[in-house]
């Protein structure tokens, strides 16, 4: 906002001693890609597809795939938004159910 000093209008910016939001630790908050469990696909594929696109090993693409299964849905990713964005449009051409969101334990 100009300020006005002696019938002179100021248009400089105005330094403020705290940002009014933290904007390091909002674009440092990760984001997670969520798989959801479906009556489509079998457990294998799913643990297939976590192998294929994440490069997740045997075992670990096994558990993530159990707690979709049994828990309904796993995290399987986190990072940027953007990362996120593409895991879930991938997970989505390999007919899963996924979905993104912050992190809760940001």
């Amino acid at each position: 906002m100009p300020g006005v000093h002696n019938g002179v209008v100021s248009t400089s910016p105005v330094e403020l001693d705290e940002p009014a939001v933290d904007e390091t630790t909002a674009l440092q908050t990760p984001w997670v890609t969520i798989v959801w469990n479906d009556p489509v696909n079998l457990m294998s594929y799913v643990s297939f597809v976590f192998q294929q696109h994440f490069g997740y090993g045997r075992k670990k693409a096994e558990k993530l795939m159990m707690e979709v299964h049994e828990q309904g849905r796993s995290v399987v990713s986190t990072g940027t938004r953007e990362e996120m964005e593409r895991d879930v449009q991938a997970m989505h051409e390999y007919g899963l159910w996924a979905t993104m969101q912050k992190s809760d334990t940001a």
